[in-house]
């Protein structure tokens, strides 16, 4: 009988264990046909736990981007987006949404434009509509958001320049914003110096410093978010935006918390970046 009783307890246990798998939020990889590019791009997506089993709903998105070095694997392998996600969701701290996350690491490790890759084009006008075409997203501006670490953190903050039309959040981890001589770049790698160029004609502090009065209102639509360690090696750059939205008179939000360019310091920041940009889509839709 006690053996009985010990089975039967395992199963439930068991069957509430695979019951919790089956109703969190998951991540899937996929890719996509890109005719700008010319290849393939692939890209990780967060699916929320209702979105399987509610089809009628539609939900907000984020596009998080990742940083020098790693591709659309490293938010979910490394930066345990899953598992941060599902915890805060559940704790209601945000509400759900899709989040996508892109892969600009491979062949070319920019989101910028160039003369042979068109990243940046293929971002708005192939990737956010696919998207927006194959996944239940809400397709406007008060619903989309775009946030990064590091590389991304840079590509952030351009996009959000470049198409303020596109974003209701632009939130940056430690961005890197523009040309840095840096120790663990080899500056003897051509390709290591065709992205430093790159970057520093996207230098996104001083494309907003020399910003018309005309972009500037544009981007007050934005939402703004700097997060960035006291001693990661982007700091300064990072204050140097923080300095050019003040004098554009742009509102803001700054962290500076203990800490370097570490994933320790990335996942921590998920834990404020979403449930901020969940308010953002939520204030916006009461507006």
């Amino acid at each position: 009988m006690k053996k009985l009783s010990a089975v039967f307890l395992v199963s439930i246990l068991a069957f509430q264990l695979y019951a919790q798998a089956q109703s969190a939020g998951k991540i899937e990889f996929s890719s996509m046909p890109s005719e700008i590019l010319g290849v393939d791009r692939e890209f990780a997506v967060y699916l929320p736990k209702s979105y399987q089993n509610n089809p009628d709903k539609k939900y907000p998105v984020l596009y998080l981007l990742h940083g020098g070095g790693d591709t659309h694997t490293a938010w979910p392998e490394k930066g345990g987006l899953e598992a941060a996600a599902n915890q805060i969701i559940d704790s209601k701290e945000s509400a759900e949404m899709i989040i996508v996350c892109p892969e600009a690491g491979k062949i070319h490790m920019n989101y910028f434009n160039d003369s042979e890759w068109r990243y940046e084009d293929y971002f708005f006008e192939e990737l956010i509509p696919y998207i927006e075409s194959n996944y239940r997203a809400i397709p406007d501006k008060n619903h989309r958001a775009v946030a990064g670490l590091s590389m991304g953190g840079g590509g952030t903050l351009v996009y959000a320049q470049h198409h303020p039309e596109m974003f209701a959040a632009a939130f940056a981890m430690s961005g890197y914003l523009y040309r840095m001589n840096l120790s663990f770049l080899d500056p003897n790698d051509p390709e290591t110096e065709k992205r430093q160029q790159i970057v520093e004609r996207n230098n996104a502090v001083k494309l907003l410093q020399g910003a018309s009065e005309e972009k500037v209102k544009q981007l007050k639509t934005v939402d703004w978010f700097i997060d960035c360690g006291d001693d990661d090696f982007t700091f300064t750059p990072n204050m140097e935006f923080i300095a050019a939205l003040k004098e554009q008179g742009i509102p803001y939000q700054l962290r500076v918390r203990d800490g370097g360019h570490t994933w320790e310091y990335w996942h921590s920041s998920l834990y404020i970046a979403l449930p901020h940009i969940s308010d953002v889509f939520r204030e916006l839709t009461q507006k």
